[in-house]
């Protein structure tokens, strides 16, 4: 198994522990992440959004397949079942990652899933009615920047510390 696929898979593991600091480690400094959520998380931003989202996780459960990876690129399909903090309902959400590595870190990783199918899982009907739309998404990704920015600002010295 080729070094950045065993990296995926520890990512992978930790996460499954909620372990955002291991998973961080395995990230360059100057790694950059998108999903439909995050869009263009930069260094810091993207290890403090697991930290985020693992702190806020309690019964978060990660299952992970098809790792494959080379020299410079790597993928995987995983999938993520939790409680959506601020409404309370049950998410399964089915990802597929894609990595890009430099000198054996992970420096650019986006996750793509099917918002519309999460958005009416984790928003309830307002979700499944108008998920679709660009406003739900613009909404939505407003609150998950604006929970990130209030994190790091919370958490500044610690971050600064790992």
């Amino acid at each position: 198994m080729h070094p950045n696929a065993e990296l995926i898979q520890k990512f992978y593991v930790a996460f499954g522990k909620k372990d955002a600091v291991t998973m961080g480690t395995y990230y360059d400094p100057a790694a950059s992440f998108s999903d439909a959520v995050f869009i263009n998380l930069q260094g810091e931003q993207v290890t403090a959004m697991w930290q985020m989202l693992c702190a806020r996780a309690s019964d978060l459960r990660i299952e992970y397949s098809n790792v494959q990876a080379d020299e410079l690129t790597g993928s995987a399909h995983w999938e993520a079942w939790y409680t959506f903090a601020s409404t309370g309902y049950s998410v399964h959400n089915k990802i597929d990652a894609n990595f890009r590595f430099k000198d054996g870190k992970i420096i650019q990783h986006e996750d793509n899933f099917d918002f519309w199918n999460w958005a009416g899982q984790a928003l309830g009907t307002k979700g499944k009615l108008l998920g679709w739309t660009g406003m739900v998404k613009k909404r939505v990704r407003a609150q998950a920047v604006a929970n990130l920015r209030g994190y790091l600002a919370a958490n500044k010295q610690t971050l600064e510390r790992k």
